[in-house]
């Protein structure tokens, strides 16, 4: 059976036309006139600007953009969100469609949509999520591409998302939302920093939708196909099927996967309900609690220490560890699910700020493993990436059969 194909496509400037050097400034006077008498109109735009910048900054796996927005946004005007939260869902009810007119409906996008989804691929809107929901859905609906009408896998926005492009974990984290597909995956985006070097940094091949014959802006890698979007798919059946898989083998790719897949695994977990946490979907498969505790354990007591060990530059000896067993030594079903998950976020910000901070020549350092004999960092570091893949997927998979099961 082949694979499924997972397109990743960019919104702005890809589906719907809408230069954001318009857009914003338009968008910022809008929502001033709105919230007029909350705050001075000249400080509102700087102030939203120093906040956004926070959340493109933000590298951690446990604050999502709002969460990093929000301070950084109410504070320096001297209002609480709370107090003004009605109005601005007023103004993303009433106001922000009055926008659309700066926007230009793309026909060719909604017809590219609509043969990917017909051939059966798996679609995410891959937009920058900096906005709320309300205002990613009502460009989609601008952009002829009603999520009513369009089964896409994912929608991200700032409620639920922690990375912004060109941050690779944002990708990492957008692929383990939709369970981490093992097949082919494009990137399809505009923008050279964001679309393409943020998706490269993480190992993804990326069509660049541009005018023919552009070439990439100096200090920008390259992208794997170029052209414009009635393009994509005609270069898809021209390939071969290792030119569609992702390689995720970089340092840049390593670290954005263990940035990504914890906050996605924060992020899946919100809403699910505490009492569905011991529950499995099979008696022979772990529940939710016991994946978490299990993720937890193996950052605390075997990642973050090996890792410690070989950046001492030691050569250490690895001993192999069995952790699978430690779910019933330890009790994983009957721990508390929440609390673990604290705990595990904890740990793996503990070893991305281990791995940030090494240099280019410290990837290489070796070590001995008791079952791989000679190794070095990157390739554990690796192995870890590929064990949180396998586990987010397994996360995934328990998240939708236990709600398939509780309907």
């Amino acid at each position: 059976m082949t694979p499924t194909l997972t397109l990743l496509i960019d919104l702005d400037d890809t589906l719907l036309g809408n230069g954001m050097d318009t857009f914003i400034p338009a968008y910022l006077g809008k929502l001033g006139q709105h919230m007029a008498g909350h705050f001075d109109l000249q400080e509102m735009p700087p102030v939203m600007f120093a906040a956004t910048e926070r959340m493109f900054q933000n590298q951690r796996p446990d604050r999502t953009l709002e969460e990093t927005f929000d301070p950084h946004f109410y504070k320096p005007l001297g209002m609480q969100k709370s107090s003004v939260r009605g109005q601005i869902d007023e103004f993303y009810e009433q106001e922000f469609s009055k926008l659309e007119g700066l926007t230009h409906f793309i026909p060719e996008a909604v017809e590219f949509i609509a043969q990917a989804l017909e051939r059966g691929y798996r679609i995410g809107i891959a937009t920058n999520p900096l906005f709320p929901r309300t205002a990613i859905v009502q460009r989609l609906r601008w952009a002829g591409l009603d999520p009513q009408k369009y089964p896409f896998a994912l929608i991200p926005s700032y409620e639920t998302f922690h990375f912004a492009k060109p941050n690779p974990a944002y990708f990492a984290e957008f692929l383990s939302r939709i369970g981490w597909p093992e097949g082919p995956i494009l990137m399809i985006g505009n923008d050279p920093d964001h679309d393409v070097r943020g998706a490269n940094g993480l190992g993804l091949p990326v069509f660049w939708i541009t005018e023919l014959g552009a070439e990439i802006p100096d200090g920008f890698p390259a992208p794997t196909a170029s052209g414009a979007l009635t393009d994509v798919l005609p270069w898809i059946d021209s390939q071969p099927p290792e030119q569609l898989k992702a390689k995720y083998e970089t340092p840049s790719a390593i670290i954005a996967t263990l940035r990504g897949c914890a906050a996605a695994l924060a992020g899946m977990t919100t809403e699910f309900p505490h009492d569905w946490w011991g529950k499995c979907p099979d008696p022979e498969e772990w529940c939710l609690t016991a994946i978490i505790c299990h993720l937890r354990d193996v950052e605390h007591e075997i990642n973050l220490p090996r890792l410690q060990a070989i950046t001492r530059g030691e050569n250490p000896f690895i001993p192999g560890v069995d952790s699978d067993i430690w779910a019933a030594e330890r009790g994983y079903k009957q721990q508390n699910g929440e609390k673990a998950l604290a705990n595990f976020l904890a740990a793996r910000i503990e070893t991305l700020e281990l791995l940030d901070e090494l240099a280019t020549s410290d990837w290489k350092l070796p070590a001995h493993h008791a079952i791989f004999g000679p190794t070095r960092l990157d390739e554990l570091a690796g192995f870890m990436a590929r064990h949180d893949r396998l586990h987010i997927r397994q996360v995934h998979k328990t998240i939708e059969t236990i709600t398939r099961l509780q309907s």
